[in-house]
């Protein structure tokens, strides 16, 4: 506790942030010492500190804040760790600029378990949503567990399909741990820590500013041994942690989506530049036992139960083959297929009803994936 609240002391300190205060421990060895140290010493050391945040290292606000911190945490049942603790994850030692401070609130093992990034489109499609919530589902029956940033659109619906599957989820926000962002995802907030954790580097009572989100997608891809992008346009944030995942030595995967979609352009451009394709479950894991991860990571990926194609008569394949992962509304299916509308009615509740394909919301259909 005495080397936490250190480390807590420096991270709180006004003026130093988590550069000075690495570069002052690095240095001088502990929390302890740099608190310990001389003014002249302080000023010599490496990473130029200032005058200001030289005089604020030992001034009695900076361990009353500190303890203030540990006592507000304690009583949201939020945990902190600092890099010196056996609690924290050794995926995050030797990353660039790795984080010094951790707040948790849930199952702190959960961070040093085996896991996958899911990022993508906050404004995501219907089949955005659809693949990151399926390939949620299927990670954790892997054995691994899903990390995102409970942003809406697609890191919701990873988050989403590993609870489904009752599976373990990390939440990594970009605020506070006691400030609910965005306020539409409360559910998962509030249900996350029992079957995972959120984690934060940011002081509690932090805002979600925009500039503090680049920052907390390092994190993201650091925790996990590869990302995910499902959906991402041109200039998207995720993109940024594809690119951490590169600097960190992690896998990079994407899933395709239309080439017409501004959505999928990111994830286009991140497979022209080396990402692999996912274009299901098998070819996350078959890379995972290439690199010799998990042994539950090599088991078989879930086989389909759906009736195969072979089974169905020739109106019900006439159906199936203008079904998409793209919605189609009833009338683009008659149109396609000649047939009277009230058969087409009639073939598409048999084709759901078999499991092969889904009904959406202004009667749009699409395959089943």
């Amino acid at each position: 506790m005495e080397n936490l609240e250190g480390w807590l002391t420096l991270y709180l300190t006004p003026g130093l942030g988590g550069a000075g205060c690495r570069n002052l421990v690095d240095h001088f060895g502990s929390p302890a010492a740099v608190m310990q140290a001389s003014r002249q010493d302080l000023l010599r050391a490496p990473g130029r500190i200032n005058k200001n945040g030289c005089a604020a290292i030992n001034r009695p606000e900076s361990r009353i804040a500190a303890q203030k911190e540990l006592e507000a945490a304690a009583a949201a049942g939020i945990e902190i760790i600092c890099r010196d603790d056996d609690d924290f994850p050794e995926w995050l030692l030797n990353i660039p600029d790795p984080p010094l401070i951790l707040y948790v609130k849930g199952r702190t093992a959960t961070l040093k378990s085996p896991g996958i990034g899911i990022v993508g489109s906050r404004a995501a499609s219907s089949y955005g949503l659809k693949m990151a919530e399926d390939l949620g589902s299927q990670l954790v029956r892997q054995g691994l567990t899903v990390i995102s940033g409970l942003a809406l659109g697609i890191d919701a619906a990873a988050h989403r399909g590993a609870l489904r599957a009752k599976g373990s989820t990390v939440a990594v926000l970009g605020c506070g741990l006691d400030v609910i962002y965005p306020t539409a995802n409360r559910k998962l907030f509030e249900v996350i820590p029992d079957h995972g954790a959120i984690v934060s580097e940011y002081p509690l009572g932090t805002r979600p500013d925009s500039f503090r989100f680049p920052a907390r997608n390092r994190i993201i891809s650091g925790l996990s041994l590869g990302v995910v992008v499902v959906e991402a346009a041109q200039r998207s944030g995720s993109l940024i942690t594809a690119a951490h995942a590169l600097d960190q030595g992690r896998e990079v995967f994407a899933v395709p989506g239309r080439a017409d979609s501004f959505k999928s352009t990111g994830t286009h451009r991140l497979l022209q530049a080396g990402a692999k394709l996912v274009l299901n479950i098998n070819d996350i894991t078959s890379e995972l036992i290439h690199l010799g991860v998990t042994d539950k990571a090599k088991k078989p990926a879930i086989k389909s139960t759906m009736p195969p194609a072979e089974e169905l008569n020739p109106e019900e394949k006439k159906i199936l083959a203008q079904l998409e992962v793209y919605p189609k509304s009833v009338d683009d299916v008659i149109v396609a297929t000649n047939l009277a509308a009230e058969r087409v009615s009639e073939l598409l509740l048999i084709l759901e009803l078999k499991g092969l394909c889904e009904v959406l919301p202004g009667r749009q259909y699409q395959i089943k994936q």
